[in-house]
Protein backbone atom coordinates (compact mmCIF):
# COMPACT_ATOMS: atom_id res chain seq x y z
CA UNK A 1 0.00 0.00 0.00
CA UNK A 2 1.39 3.38 -1.30
CA UNK A 3 1.45 5.95 1.74
CA UNK A 4 0.80 9.71 1.93
CA UNK A 5 1.54 11.61 5.53
CA UNK A 6 0.69 15.10 5.92
CA UNK A 7 1.27 17.12 9.30
CA UNK A 8 -1.00 20.17 10.56
CA UNK A 9 -1.26 21.81 13.03
CA UNK A 10 -5.22 21.72 12.59
CA UNK A 11 -8.01 19.78 10.96
CA UNK A 12 -11.03 21.00 8.65
CA UNK A 13 -14.32 19.63 9.92
CA UNK A 14 -14.25 17.48 6.91
CA UNK A 15 -10.49 16.11 8.10
CA UNK A 16 -11.86 15.73 11.81
CA UNK A 17 -15.09 13.69 10.10
CA UNK A 18 -12.67 11.44 8.41
CA UNK A 19 -11.23 10.50 11.88
CA UNK A 20 -14.11 10.09 13.77
CA UNK A 21 -14.72 7.56 11.05
CA UNK A 22 -11.81 5.72 11.84
CA UNK A 23 -11.83 6.07 15.18
CA UNK A 24 -15.37 3.89 15.29
CA UNK A 25 -14.47 1.37 12.88
CA UNK A 26 -11.31 0.54 15.25
CA UNK A 27 -13.77 0.81 18.46
CA UNK A 28 -16.10 -1.30 16.67
CA UNK A 29 -13.54 -4.43 15.97
CA UNK A 30 -11.04 -3.94 19.31
CA UNK A 31 -14.07 -3.27 21.62
CA UNK A 32 -11.33 -0.37 23.03
CA UNK A 33 -11.37 3.55 22.10
CA UNK A 34 -8.28 3.65 20.28
CA UNK A 35 -7.38 7.12 21.52
CA UNK A 36 -7.82 8.97 25.17
CA UNK A 37 -10.25 11.38 26.27
CA UNK A 38 -8.39 14.32 26.10
CA UNK A 39 -7.90 13.52 22.48
CA UNK A 40 -11.48 12.74 21.54
CA UNK A 41 -12.07 16.38 23.01
CA UNK A 42 -9.61 18.05 20.90
CA UNK A 43 -11.57 15.93 17.88
CA UNK A 44 -14.74 17.81 18.57
CA UNK A 45 -13.69 21.09 20.00
CA UNK A 46 -10.51 22.31 18.09
CA UNK A 47 -7.11 21.29 18.78
CA UNK A 48 -4.54 23.80 20.93
CA UNK A 49 -0.93 25.14 19.59
CA UNK A 50 0.59 22.12 21.48
CA UNK A 51 -1.15 19.81 18.95
CA UNK A 52 -0.71 18.50 15.50
CA UNK A 53 -2.01 16.32 13.42
CA UNK A 54 -0.44 13.33 11.06
CA UNK A 55 -2.96 12.04 8.21
CA UNK A 56 -2.14 9.02 6.08
CA UNK A 57 -3.58 8.75 2.96
CA UNK A 58 -3.54 5.63 0.12
CA UNK A 59 -3.04 6.00 -2.85
CA UNK A 60 -6.89 6.34 -3.43
CA UNK A 61 -6.86 9.63 -1.13
CA UNK A 62 -8.29 7.39 1.77
CA UNK A 63 -7.76 8.56 4.89
CA UNK A 64 -6.52 5.02 6.39
CA UNK A 65 -4.50 6.46 9.38
CA UNK A 66 -4.24 8.89 12.03
CA UNK A 67 -1.83 10.53 14.46
CA UNK A 68 -2.21 12.79 17.48
CA UNK A 69 0.68 14.58 18.85
CA UNK A 70 0.47 16.29 22.03
CA UNK A 71 3.70 18.55 23.30
CA UNK A 72 1.96 19.75 26.34
CA UNK A 73 3.66 18.68 28.70
CA UNK A 74 7.24 20.09 28.15
CA UNK A 75 8.79 18.57 31.36
CA UNK A 76 8.26 14.85 30.32
CA UNK A 77 8.12 15.04 26.68
CA UNK A 78 5.66 14.81 23.75
CA UNK A 79 2.76 11.70 23.72
CA UNK A 80 1.85 10.22 20.28
CA UNK A 81 -1.28 8.04 19.81
CA UNK A 82 -2.82 6.94 16.90
CA UNK A 83 -5.06 4.93 15.14
CA UNK A 84 -5.38 2.35 11.82
CA UNK A 85 -8.61 1.91 9.94
CA UNK A 86 -8.92 -2.32 10.41
CA UNK A 87 -8.86 -2.66 6.48
CA UNK A 88 -5.18 -1.30 6.69
CA UNK A 89 -3.67 -3.14 9.69
CA UNK A 90 -0.91 -5.25 8.69
CA UNK A 91 0.24 -2.93 6.13
CA UNK A 92 2.80 -0.99 7.55
CA UNK A 93 0.54 2.32 8.01
CA UNK A 94 1.27 2.14 12.21
CA UNK A 95 4.88 1.97 11.54
CA UNK A 96 5.18 4.89 8.76
CA UNK A 97 3.62 6.98 11.39
CA UNK A 98 5.19 6.44 14.34
CA UNK A 99 8.43 6.53 12.16
CA UNK A 100 7.31 9.73 10.96
CA UNK A 101 6.91 11.24 14.69
CA UNK A 102 10.61 9.95 15.75
CA UNK A 103 11.92 11.69 12.94
CA UNK A 104 9.94 15.02 13.05
CA UNK A 105 10.58 15.15 16.93
CA UNK A 106 13.92 14.12 17.13
CA UNK A 107 12.85 13.78 20.72
CA UNK A 108 14.09 11.08 22.68
CA UNK A 109 11.64 11.52 25.88
CA UNK A 110 9.09 10.52 23.18
CA UNK A 111 6.11 8.48 24.71
CA UNK A 112 3.40 6.20 23.04
CA UNK A 113 -0.20 5.13 24.84
CA UNK A 114 -1.25 1.83 23.53
CA UNK A 115 -5.08 1.45 24.39
CA UNK A 116 -6.08 -2.22 25.15
CA UNK A 117 -3.93 -4.90 25.89
CA UNK A 118 -3.96 -5.47 21.48
CA UNK A 119 -1.03 -7.55 20.21
CA UNK A 120 -0.52 -5.53 17.26
CA UNK A 121 0.46 -2.82 19.28
CA UNK A 122 2.81 -4.20 21.33
CA UNK A 123 4.37 -5.64 18.26
CA UNK A 124 4.94 -2.22 16.85
CA UNK A 125 6.26 -0.71 20.02
CA UNK A 126 9.08 -3.79 20.18
CA UNK A 127 9.73 -3.15 16.89
CA UNK A 128 10.63 0.49 16.98
CA UNK A 129 12.64 0.18 19.81
CA UNK A 130 9.93 1.44 22.26
CA UNK A 131 9.92 -0.12 26.24
CA UNK A 132 6.58 0.01 28.78
CA UNK A 133 7.07 2.98 30.63
CA UNK A 134 3.30 3.27 32.46
CA UNK A 135 0.30 0.83 32.91
CA UNK A 136 -3.00 2.45 33.28
CA UNK A 137 -5.31 -0.40 34.41
CA UNK A 138 -9.36 -0.79 33.53
CA UNK A 139 -11.15 -2.32 36.32
CA UNK A 140 -14.89 -3.03 36.22
CA UNK A 141 -17.39 -4.54 38.74
CA UNK A 142 -21.24 -5.34 38.60
CA UNK A 143 -23.74 -2.75 39.43
CA UNK A 144 -26.33 -5.53 39.63
CA UNK A 145 -25.36 -7.30 42.79
CA UNK A 146 -26.06 -5.07 46.17
CA UNK A 147 -23.24 -2.90 47.27
CA UNK A 148 -21.69 -2.78 50.64
CA UNK A 149 -22.80 -0.27 53.29
CA UNK A 150 -20.85 2.83 53.89
CA UNK A 151 -20.81 5.54 56.90
CA UNK A 152 -19.87 9.12 57.09
CA UNK A 153 -17.26 10.15 59.60
CA UNK A 154 -19.47 12.53 62.22
CA UNK A 155 -20.05 16.17 60.97
CA UNK A 156 -19.40 15.19 57.16
CA UNK A 157 -21.91 15.63 54.63
CA UNK A 158 -21.98 14.69 50.84
CA UNK A 159 -23.93 16.91 48.27
CA UNK A 160 -23.79 17.77 44.61
CA UNK A 161 -21.94 19.60 42.46
CA UNK A 162 -23.31 23.09 42.05
CA UNK A 163 -22.33 24.79 38.73
CA UNK A 164 -21.55 28.69 39.01
CA UNK A 165 -20.42 27.59 42.47
CA UNK A 166 -18.34 25.14 43.28
CA UNK A 167 -16.00 24.84 39.92
CA UNK A 168 -12.97 27.28 42.11
CA UNK A 169 -12.88 25.23 45.46
CA UNK A 170 -12.98 21.71 43.66
CA UNK A 171 -10.06 22.50 40.93
CA UNK A 172 -8.17 23.66 44.08
CA UNK A 173 -8.75 20.70 45.51
CA UNK A 174 -8.30 18.45 42.73
CA UNK A 175 -4.76 20.12 42.23
CA UNK A 176 -3.85 19.26 45.88
CA UNK A 177 -4.88 15.72 45.40
CA UNK A 178 -3.15 14.66 41.84
CA UNK A 179 0.19 17.00 42.23
CA UNK A 180 2.29 14.16 40.73
CA UNK A 181 -0.39 13.14 38.39
CA UNK A 182 0.70 13.54 34.70
CA UNK A 183 -2.68 14.12 33.66
CA UNK A 184 -5.32 14.97 36.10
CA UNK A 185 -3.78 17.49 38.16
CA UNK A 186 -2.88 19.84 35.72
CA UNK A 187 -6.69 20.61 34.72
CA UNK A 188 -7.33 24.12 34.19
CA UNK A 189 -11.33 26.24 34.68
CA UNK A 190 -10.89 25.23 30.83
CA UNK A 191 -11.01 21.78 31.26
CA UNK A 192 -13.15 21.54 33.75
CA UNK A 193 -16.12 23.64 31.70
CA UNK A 194 -15.48 21.87 28.29
CA UNK A 195 -15.89 18.42 30.87
CA UNK A 196 -19.20 19.96 32.08
CA UNK A 197 -20.44 20.91 28.57
CA UNK A 198 -20.09 17.22 27.70
CA UNK A 199 -23.36 15.14 26.76
CA UNK A 200 -22.32 12.78 29.71
CA UNK A 201 -22.34 15.05 32.35
CA UNK A 202 -24.79 15.66 35.26
CA UNK A 203 -24.12 17.25 38.42
CA UNK A 204 -25.99 15.16 40.61
CA UNK A 205 -23.18 11.95 39.57
CA UNK A 206 -20.69 14.65 40.88
CA UNK A 207 -20.66 14.21 44.76
CA UNK A 208 -18.46 16.27 46.83
CA UNK A 209 -17.85 15.91 50.61
CA UNK A 210 -17.63 18.91 53.05
CA UNK A 211 -16.10 18.73 56.76
CA UNK A 212 -18.48 20.11 59.55
CA UNK A 213 -16.68 23.51 58.60
CA UNK A 214 -18.37 23.14 55.26
CA UNK A 215 -15.10 23.20 53.95
CA UNK A 216 -14.55 20.71 50.18
CA UNK A 217 -12.29 18.04 51.37
CA UNK A 218 -13.77 15.01 48.63
CA UNK A 219 -15.03 14.09 45.58
CA UNK A 220 -16.37 11.72 43.20
CA UNK A 221 -17.12 12.30 39.89
CA UNK A 222 -19.43 9.40 37.73
CA UNK A 223 -19.42 9.39 34.20
CA UNK A 224 -22.09 7.32 32.40
CA UNK A 225 -21.11 6.59 28.54
CA UNK A 226 -21.92 3.89 26.36
CA UNK A 227 -24.70 2.82 23.61
CA UNK A 228 -27.35 5.74 24.57
CA UNK A 229 -25.56 8.68 23.13
CA UNK A 230 -26.90 12.21 21.61
CA UNK A 231 -27.65 11.71 17.96
CA UNK A 232 -25.02 14.56 16.79
CA UNK A 233 -22.73 12.12 18.88
CA UNK A 234 -19.61 10.52 16.60
CA UNK A 235 -18.03 8.50 18.19
CA UNK A 236 -19.27 5.59 21.06
CA UNK A 237 -17.09 3.91 23.82
CA UNK A 238 -16.99 0.39 22.40
CA UNK A 239 -19.17 -0.66 25.23
CA UNK A 240 -22.72 -1.25 26.20
CA UNK A 241 -23.56 1.80 28.65
CA UNK A 242 -21.70 1.70 31.92
CA UNK A 243 -21.15 3.98 34.96
CA UNK A 244 -18.06 5.23 36.00
CA UNK A 245 -15.43 6.50 38.47
CA UNK A 246 -14.18 8.94 36.80
CA UNK A 247 -12.46 10.56 39.65
CA UNK A 248 -12.10 10.29 43.00
CA UNK A 249 -10.28 12.56 45.58
CA UNK A 250 -9.99 13.29 49.41
CA UNK A 251 -7.93 15.89 50.88
CA UNK A 252 -4.80 14.94 52.24
CA UNK A 253 -5.48 15.67 55.66
CA UNK A 254 -8.36 13.42 55.76
CA UNK A 255 -7.05 10.55 54.15
CA UNK A 256 -7.07 7.53 56.38
CA UNK A 257 -10.52 7.80 57.60
CA UNK A 258 -12.32 6.19 55.40
CA UNK A 259 -14.00 9.22 53.42
CA UNK A 260 -12.72 7.79 49.89
CA UNK A 261 -14.60 4.65 50.16
CA UNK A 262 -17.81 5.76 51.05
CA UNK A 263 -17.57 8.62 48.24
CA UNK A 264 -16.83 5.55 45.90
CA UNK A 265 -20.03 3.62 47.03
CA UNK A 266 -21.93 6.96 47.39
CA UNK A 267 -20.93 7.14 43.71
CA UNK A 268 -21.45 3.17 42.70
CA UNK A 269 -24.92 3.63 44.25
CA UNK A 270 -25.44 6.44 42.05
CA UNK A 271 -25.07 4.96 38.94
CA UNK A 272 -26.77 2.05 40.38
CA UNK A 273 -29.63 4.40 40.27
CA UNK A 274 -29.51 4.70 37.06
CA UNK A 275 -29.94 1.45 35.84
CA UNK A 276 -26.81 0.80 34.75
CA UNK A 277 -25.01 -3.04 34.64
CA UNK A 278 -21.63 -2.38 35.51
CA UNK A 279 -18.96 0.04 36.66
CA UNK A 280 -15.66 0.93 35.35
CA UNK A 281 -12.25 2.91 36.26
CA UNK A 282 -9.21 3.60 35.23
CA UNK A 283 -6.06 3.67 37.64
CA UNK A 284 -2.35 3.00 37.63
CA UNK A 285 -1.14 -0.37 38.20
CA UNK A 286 1.91 1.03 40.56
CA UNK A 287 -1.20 2.79 42.58
CA UNK A 288 -1.40 -0.69 44.84
CA UNK A 289 -3.14 1.55 47.55
CA UNK A 290 -5.77 2.43 45.07
CA UNK A 291 -6.38 -0.56 43.85
CA UNK A 292 -6.13 -2.53 47.38
CA UNK A 293 -9.29 0.00 47.97
CA UNK A 294 -11.32 -0.59 44.31
CA UNK A 295 -10.77 -4.52 44.99
CA UNK A 296 -12.25 -4.37 48.34
CA UNK A 297 -15.69 -3.16 46.82
CA UNK A 298 -15.24 -5.39 44.21
CA UNK A 299 -13.62 -4.40 41.14
CA UNK A 300 -10.75 -6.41 39.19
CA UNK A 301 -8.61 -6.12 36.39
CA UNK A 302 -10.16 -5.67 33.16
CA UNK A 303 -7.52 -4.61 30.52
CA UNK A 304 -4.62 -2.17 30.31
CA UNK A 305 -3.87 0.75 28.59
CA UNK A 306 0.28 0.98 28.25
CA UNK A 307 2.79 4.06 27.46
CA UNK A 308 5.91 2.77 25.90
CA UNK A 309 8.70 4.96 26.14
CA UNK A 310 11.20 6.01 23.50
Amino acid sequence: MQIELSVLPHLSSEEITEVLEIIQAATILDDMAPLSEHVLIHLRIGSDSADEHVLARDENNNLVGYLHLDRTDVVAGPVVEIVVHPTARNKKVGTRLVEFAVRHLADARLRLWAHGELAGSYALAKKMGFTKSRELWQMRRSLLAELPKYELPAGFLFKPFEVGRDEENWLKLNAQVFAEHPEQGRLTKSDLQIRMSENWFNPLGFILAQNPAGELIGYHWTKVHGNKAKSDEKISHGHSQLGEIYVIGTAPSVRGVGLGKSLALAGLDYLRGQGLPAALLYVDRDNLAAIKLYESIGFSHWDTDVMFQA
